[in-house]
């Protein structure tokens, strides 16, 4: 049986004007009053006594009042509405607060105005969207025209919805410094302030991990290094030029891109499986690249305030999927995580969330990162695999030489610039969740621990620092044992019998059971 759609659904089939990312809401009619949840949607079943009229004003009118705001539907339906239709409804309901928002909100994303349809003089301001059901500009303007609070948080060029479910809502109740504060209080200020140096170059690594260059040791060092003088120091972190030099930071001069800043070129995320070019993303095209990052730098901005985990889950995710660079936006994307945490004093100088270490940690946490990102890349690609192709090479104006090709840019931007990241707040602060509790812990417990590993180590056999690291870290590597090659390197171990004494201080130390366990990966203490 075929279903009875109403709202947005309706409205999107009346006028073929269908969106890529899944409806949040959707609505139709049925013999009782119900709600279900599937897959992120709600399905909303109202009786009968609930249709509305088959027109334009009275679907949209119940999509806006029971749905909510969805940009993407909008935009995509504006486009082939005849403008006509919209005119005749907001000159019929002159004062009607949907209406009026949905005459604002036509404007807004089209950039046309409705001729032939004068302001509106009186009647309170109405928001465009909900502040309880979504997360608003902090400082709103009025838009006299129609008498609409404009609250949206972004620009036409570039703007992101996050919902305010109840997993969203905790998210951005979520306090970052409650938790460190915590762990100060578990492990000292002095331990957790020297963790924090390991962090940033733990942070860096695991960052070059993701992009499968962990073994880059310069560059893992230079973005450590970015990441602790660059965070939070830039008014704008998305302005042009602090983008290309943070570029230029990150990836340094030994490189083959021949442009740094804004590409002005093709980019599309994938592989090559089997000789040929699996394509899992596909970016904005380069020309439309300026304005949205204007319009994710404008959320930045009409968000002041708002939740640092909505703001920096928003702003990174935002980042990587408009892919604004040649290279480095993955790097870059992890770096405003943190770096917005920092400008909105969420996370405190010097701490550096290792966000990137909890991420490659285990095998399903990489792929709990890998399917947030799909939540926008998977719907893309269904919809427009078939318009992306590989041709003659040719040369782009930033030096670049693609051979891609993709015919549906125009039709994507609707997609691209009316981004629904709800998702994205909701992973992120679980992952910040796990970092602070299990990451930092961790490397907190080590530090407190290689402390006191030293001080019982040399209650046996006293000298240098360096020396006394170099037998905690043996004896660990080595089965909980001395080892011939330590022996030979101290010999005053085998000389004066203490061995034994240095196996049992390590061991306490650590903690460890009396039945030994595989050795750790050698490296530093941290």
């Amino acid at each position: 049986m075929a279903e009875d759609w109403v709202g947005y659904r309706w409205l999107s089939e009346r006028y073929n004007a269908r969106p890529v990312q899944p409806q949040p809401v959707e609505s139709d009619i049925g013999a009782t009053r119900r709600t279900t949840r599937h897959n992120g949607t709600v399905r909303e079943t109202y009786t009968a006594a609930m249709r509305p009229a088959d027109t334009l004003s009275a679907h949209l009118t119940f999509a806006l009042k029971h749905e909510g705001v969805f940009l993407e539907q909008l935009a995509r339906l504006f486009n082939v509405i005849p403008e006509g239709e919209i005119r005749a409804w907001v000159l019929a309901e002159r004062t009607g607060q949907y209406a009026r928002r949905a005459g604002f909100l036509y404007e807004w994303l089209t950039g046309r105005l409705l001729d032939g349809v004068p302001a509106v003089t009186n009647g309170g301001y109405v928001d465009a969207i909900d502040s309880a059901d979504y997360v608003v500009a902090t400082a709103p303007g009025n838009n006299t025209r129609w008498r609409v609070r404009d609250n949206l948080p972004g620009s036409r060029e570039f703007c992101v919805t996050v919902r305010r479910t109840d997993i969203a809502r905790k998210a951005e109740n979520y306090d970052c410094g409650a938790q460190l504060d915590a762990l100060q209080v578990e492990y000292g200020a002095d331990v957790l302030r020297r963790s924090a140096v390991w962090l940033t170059l733990k942070e860096s690594r695991a960052s070059f991990q993701i992009e499968h260059e962990q073994d880059k040791t310069d560059r893992i060092k230079r973005f450590a290094a970015v990441m602790e003088t660059r965070i939070g120091a830039w008014a704008n972190p998305l302005e042009f030029g602090t983008l290309t030099g943070l570029q230029r930071e990150i990836i340094g001069d030994l490189t083959t891109l021949k442009h740094f800043g804004l590409r002005q070129s093709p980019v599309f995320v994938g592989a090559t499986d089997h000789f040929r070019d699996v394509i899992h993303y596909i970016a904005p095209h380069w020309k439309d690249v300026s304005g949205m990052l204007d319009g994710l730098a404008a959320f930045l901005t009409r968000t002041a305030g708002a939740s640092p985990i909505a703001r920096a889950a928003a702003v990174s995710f935002g980042f990587v999927y408009i892919h604004p660079l040649a290279d480095g936006n993955g790097r870059v994307h992890r770096f405003l995580i943190n770096d917005i945490l920092r400008r909105d004093n969420a996370v405190p100088r010097p701490f550096v969330l290792p966000i990137s270490a909890a991420i490659t940690s285990k095998a399903q946490h990489l792929a709990a990162y890998d399917q947030v990102l799909e939540v926008l890349s998977r719907p893309l690609m269904q919809r427009y695999e078939r318009c992306a192709g590989f041709g003659a090479y040719r040369e782009f104006e930033d030096g670049a030489k693609s051979n891609f090709t993709f015919g549906a840019y125009d039709d994507a931007a609707f997609t691209w610039r009316y981004l629904d990241l709800t998702a994205h707040v909701e992973y992120l602060a679980g992952l910040i969740d796990r970092t602070i509790r299990t990451e930092m812990r961790q490397e907190a417990e080590l530090i407190r621990n290689w402390d006191r590993a030293r001080f019982l180590v040399k209650e046996v056999l006293d000298g240098p620092n360096a020396d006394i690291d170099r037998i905690i870290r043996s004896v660990r590597d080595n089965h909980w044992s001395v080892s011939g090659k330590l022996s030979r390197e101290f010999p005053i171990i085998e000389e004066a019998n203490l061995g034994g004494a240095i196996v049992r201080a390590v061991r306490e130390a650590f903690d460890t059971p009396e039945e030994p366990e595989p050795p750790a990966p050698s490296g530093e203490p941290r």
